[in-house]
């Protein structure tokens, strides 16, 4: 499906973008990918980098639905990987992720339809499962406009979907390489709670020596896979492993001290995918489903497009 495709990504510069375009480059022969942010910087380092006359770089905000007009214009496949993310700045910044998270949502998916973008996919966050914290909410919120601008868009517009997934391991912001610092200083790895547990995932699971069917499905294969199947209205929630938090920093370090420091404010002791009461999430990875078998059916699905 990818084959011959212009594949714009928001955001296109943090550890997904990385990663889906290493894949994609790697994978298929699109016709070209954009990367839209707003990081001149980064965007030089990731052209250095890959060096593919394939992928395009365009500056830009997701809060300004006029940009994304002009960017949109010629592209086939939109995936939305563009926000805010930090908790604690949530809740000190309230007005600037409901800019980014939701207003931001909005201006994608208005300019997906105005455009006549094919397919557009939001990436979300298990925090926006009954949430607690104003991350969460916007989260659930660009969830909700996505979902939404499927049936705004009618008959002939684009289809819209969303993926829900846990942390992912590695990226950034990711606790893993604050306890890898941590232990090659030989300090204590900070904890909030002895109990707390969370899902988890890595980026790719093609560069995952130690994954298995049960044990981890790549964010970029998740992505491939809702892409792939998506017919539009769809939140794909793959069955991640959940564990505690203090056991992956004995992982990393295994006779390291440990310092508890304490829950901090509206942070959940253990995260879900889904609430009571959601419908259910339409097609989606299985427990028994391995991100290799979704990969190898939605490469031959698009074989055959």
């Amino acid at each position: 499906m990818f084959e011959g495709k212009t594949i714009l990504v928001t955001g296109g510069t943090g550890s997904f973008g990385n990663a889906f375009v290493r894949h994609t480059l790697q994978s298929y022969d699109p016709k070209k990918i954009i990367v839209l942010s707003r990081d001149d910087t980064k965007q030089h380092e990731m052209r250095i980098r890959f060096d593919d006359n394939r992928l395009r770089f365009q500056l830009g905000d997701v809060r300004s639905l006029e940009r994304l007009r002009l960017a949109f214009r010629g592209v086939d496949i939109v995936v939305h990987a563009a926000a805010l993310k930090h908790v604690p700045a949530a809740e000190y910044n309230p007005q600037e992720f409901t800019q980014t998270n939701i207003i931001g949502s909005e201006n994608v998916a208005r300019a997906a339809i105005d455009c006549g973008v094919e397919r557009c996919l939001l990436l979300s966050t298990d925090k926006a499962c009954a949430p607690v914290t104003h991350y969460g909410a916007t989260k659930l919120c660009a969830e909700t406009a996505f979902i939404a601008s499927h049936v705004y868009g009618g008959e002939f517009g684009p289809r819209f979907a969303v993926t829900r997934y846990g942390n992912v391991a590695g990226s950034r912001g990711s606790v893993v390489p604050l306890f890898r610092q941590m232990a090659a200083e030989g300090k204590p790895i900070p904890l909030t709670h002895s109990e707390m547990s969370r899902f988890w995932m890595v980026l790719d699971d093609e560069e995952c020596d130690t994954c298995t069917t049960r044990q981890a499905l790549g964010a970029v294969q998740l992505v491939d896979y809702a892409l792939f199947h998506m017919e539009g209205g769809e939140t794909f929630i793959p069955r991640l492993p959940s564990f505690r938090v203090r056991d992956l920093a004995a992982a990393i370090r295994p006779e390291g001290e440990l310092e508890f420091v304490g829950i901090r404010g509206k942070e959940k002791m253990h995260e879900a995918e889904e609430s009571e009461g959601e419908p259910e999430a339409g097609t989606k990875p299985t427990e028994e489903s391995s991100a290799k078998d979704a990969g190898d059916a939605a490469e031959a699905e698009g074989k055959s497009d």
